[in-house]
Parts: C-alpha cells; structure tokens; sequence
C-alpha cells in the first residue's frame, strides 16, 4: 500500500491540521472511501485520535496516514495533490484504480478488471 502526498497537500494537511476543529479531532489523517457520490465510491478524508487496528499506517512528509482496511485495495498506489483555483482550493485524488472519476473529483468507478 503506496500513498503519496505532494508537498501542497502536505502543507495543507498541515495547516488543516492546526486549526483548533482538527485538533480536536486528532493528529492522524485516515483515508478510505465509502459507497456513494456521482460514481460508486467516495473518497473519505478525516482526522483522527486513534485509528482502527486493522488500518494500514504510513509516515509520510511526518504525517502519520492510515488507511481503511476495506479502502486498500480502491487506494493502491493514490496520489493526493492539492490545488488552489479561481473557485479555491481543493484536494485531488490521482488514483489509478478509478477507471472513470465524476466531474467533482470526488468520487469513481474501479477499473474493470
């Protein structure tokens, strides 16, 4: 199980996490997806105090990253990326697992296999 941050999703990873909701929240960025959204599955970003024990964990750029078991195989090898336009900031989700991504970014199809 790969994950790979950019350094501008670091930084905002970062800077999210300062801010005193995240705080609250935990230390720890888990990712997973869940059923739902424009395709068949939505990404999920969240802080948290402690992850669950059958989650992978990473370091990262000194961030700790878990990963939802039931996520590790929607997520191997993703890259997040975080880009800021005229309509703001957002993170992206290069994912070479989604054979099709909604116009949101959000949410994908699996490849076909």
């Amino acid at each position: 199980m790969t994950v790979t941050l950019t350094p501008t999703a670091v930084r905002e990873l970062e800077r999210l996490r300062q801010k005193s909701q995240a705080k609250a929240n935990g230390e720890i960025v888990r990712l997973g997806v869940t059923s739902g959204g424009c395709a068949d599955w939505l990404y999920v970003l969240e802080f948290i105090q402690t992850p669950q024990p059958d989650d992978q964990i990473t370091e990262t750029a000194g961030l700790v990253i878990a990963v939802a078991a039931d996520s590790v195989a929607k997520l191997t090898d993703l890259t997040l990326d975080y880009t800021e336009d005229l309509m703001g900031g957002a993170f992206r989700f290069h994912n070479p697992m989604a054979g099709q991504t909604c116009g949101c970014g959000l949410s994908f199809k699996l490849v076909d296999h």
